[in-house]
């Protein structure tokens, strides 16, 4: 017997716009019954568990411990930049100037994550 991940749950101040930016970030919906200031939203991924928030009363003080790293369509410098147009902000910044490595950004709430290259930026290096 094995477990299948539901959903990864993400705290948050504000349930429902946190679920709007990763809606955005993602290209994926909120849940149909999601109502702003809703306290638990749900965004529906196409492939995978669901992106779960919910609200908490108490900031996000340390580093996550656990993240999303997300693979773009477009060209890693591309998602970066959409990214940050989006309310997303540069963290540390490991991408080398040969093309690899990442970008470390955190939503607009601080919860980081990884921008990776795309499969065209590694097609490019091999």
């Amino acid at each position: 017997m094995v477990s299948v991940v539901q959903n990864v749950a993400i705290d948050c101040a504000d349930a429902y716009a946190l679920a709007r930016f990763w809606s955005e970030v993602t290209g994926c919906p909120l849940h149909p019954e999601v109502e702003p200031g809703d306290r638990e939203t749900q965004v529906m991924l196409a492939e995978g568990p669901l992106l779960y928030f919910n609200q908490v009363p108490e900031p996000k003080t340390i580093k996550n411990r656990i993240h999303l790293c997300l693979r773009p369509t477009t060209t890693r410098e591309e998602e970066v930049d959409r990214l940050l147009k989006l309310g997303a902000t540069l963290v540390t910044d490991l991408r080398e100037p040969d093309g690899a490595g990442w970008a470390v950004l955190a939503d607009p709430e601080g919860n980081e994550f990884c921008v990776l290259r795309s499969e065209s930026d590694r097609a490019a290096m091999a």
